[in-house]
């Protein structure tokens, strides 16, 4: 079985703009793009997350470059990703990916299918009232659930958000090149800082798997040395921040 990257991360609770200088942001590439993440109506107007819980996102951004919508599957397993979904794979405007994910002690495996698409042509789905963000879930994306979980159906969505998502690539810290991304929408403020660990052609599992944990604990390492504490927040920013917006379609 092919070896396959993994992306490790640390969150920020709060205190993001101080954590940001203090890490270095001012170096990097900064680009700001808004989010939505699509959710089932029904259940989004019950304070529920039905996709989220059955392991399903589906996100939508626009901003800098191209907008794009993104199908992800986590936490998934190499059993449910079958036929052509059992390898990556680029197709423009297709991109499929593979990869490990890991924050902290969590580490889980995650299948993500992203459709660019030209600037704007998002946008009715995400704003216009009533609108249904399945509509823009194309074929190919479509298979992609059919194949992986046939146990979900997509009826109704509705878009939640704008999160406003700022990120910032390439800062250096400690000898590791970090991406940093701030997301703030209600009353919640994140700060991620990430890196990617690629298989190398003399790497079995146990190499690969040593080499991230010895990069996971300097990521840890350099964070905390510039002055900038971990969150010990046990959910992801995502349930965290679709927890959020959930409310505040019931409020």
């Amino acid at each position: 079985m092919d070896l396959l990257p993994i992306e490790i991360k640390v969150n920020i609770d709060g205190g993001v703009g101080a954590a940001m200088a203090a890490l270095g942001a001012s170096a990097g590439r900064m680009s700001v793009r808004h989010i939505w993440f699509a959710e089932d109506r029904v259940g989004a107007a019950e304070g529920r997350v039905p996709l989220l819980d059955a392991g399903v996102i589906v996100r939508i951004r626009a901003g800098a470059g191209p907008d794009d919508l993104t199908v992800k599957l986590r936490p998934c397993t190499r059993g449910q990703l079958i036929g052509r979904f059992a390898a990556p794979f680029e197709a423009r405007p297709f991109t499929y990916k593979i990869e490990q994910d890991w924050t902290g002690s969590r580490r889980v495996l995650a299948a993500s299918l992203v459709h660019d698409h030209p600037p704007g042509v998002l946008a009715d789905v995400v704003t216009s009232p009533g609108a249904d963000p399945a509509t823009a879930i194309d074929a190919v994306q479509g298979q992609f659930l059919d194949v992986c979980v046939p146990e979900v159906r997509l009826g109704g969505l509705v878009a939640l958000g704008p999160i406003v998502a700022t990120k910032i690539e390439d800062v250096a810290l400690d000898d590791l090149e970090v991406d940093l991304e701030a997301w703030s929408v209600t009353d919640l403020e994140f700060l991620e800082a990430s890196i990617r660990v690629k298989p190398k052609d003399d790497d079995d599992a146990e190499r690969l798997t040593e080499r991230a944990e010895r990069k996971q604990r300097k990521l840890e390492d350099a964070v905390r040395a510039a002055g900038v504490e971990l969150s010990e927040h046990p959910d992801t920013k995502t349930r965290r921040v679709l927890t959020a917006l959930t409310a505040a379609v019931r409020a």
